[in-house]
């Protein structure tokens, strides 16, 4: 019974042409497949709607890619040609989001081939695997909101190399001036750190020691992105 589930719809000799029968089974599962898909990365996720609707169509494009080059290296070629430009005109994503991508077009191949049973298993242990990461929040930093960037505007006139390291000891177990620019023609730096606060409670001490350092100028104090996160 299993091995008949799992069986490829095109595992036989003298296939040439694809059934009707078999293109409509193929991208009904791929669209069931897509859905799944989306829905899994709707979980916990901020998203836009052109974007879980993509996520939900791509695997019946790339099944009907693959149908359309099975046993044909040129026609491959091509197409993966046109892939790669398509990549190189779109907007880098997060890890996240490329990450989804390449399980949605996996999916999609393994239908393409006809493999429908082994696809949608393959689809179910990645969502439920997804999920399961998304619940118990694998990857968060510990003591996230401790870790903050902090833009301080100073005068000209002032030192910016060590003026606030004493509050810096103070109130941080770690910091790193990150970037520094002038501002107002040349009249103001823009200093940016980023800290790892000692407490979360301490935040506005912090913020007022600085004032009192900077002649009460401007102040920002916003949460520590991960760069590394993007591809």
């Amino acid at each position: 019974m299993l091995n008949k589930l799992f069986k490829g719809i095109f595992d036989h000799e003298g296939v040439l042409v694809i059934d009707i029968k078999d293109f409509l089974l193929c991208m009904g599962c791929a669209l069931l497949v897509g859905l799944l898909i989306a829905m899994a990365y709707m979980f916990k996720t901020r998203y836009s709607r052109g974007f879980v609707i993509t996520l939900a169509l791509l695997p019946a494009v790339v099944c009907v890619v693959i149908m359309a080059v099975n046993q044909n290296i040129g026609i491959g070629v091509a197409v993966a040609g046109a892939f790669s430009l398509v990549r190189f005109r779109s907007v880098p994503g997060t890890a996240k989001e490329i990450g989804i991508l390449f399980l949605a077009m996996a999916a999609g191949l393994i239908i393409g081939i006809g493999y429908l049973g082994y696809a949608v298993l393959f689809t179910v242990i990645m969502t439920l695997a997804y999920i399961l990461y998304s619940l118990i929040n694998f990857g968060s930093r510990k003591k996230d909101s401790l870790y903050k960037t902090l833009t301080v505007t100073i005068p000209e006139d002032i030192n910016y190399v060590e003026v606030f390291d004493e509050i810096m000891s103070k109130y941080t177990s770690a910091s790193e001036l990150v970037r520094v620019k002038t501002t107002n023609m040349g009249s103001l730096f823009k200093l940016t750190y980023n800290v790892t606060l000692k407490n979360a409670g301490i935040e506005k001490e912090f913020i007022d020691a600085i004032r009192c350092r900077n002649s009460n100028l401007e102040i920002s104090v916003s949460r520590q992105e991960n760069v590394n996160n993007e591809l």
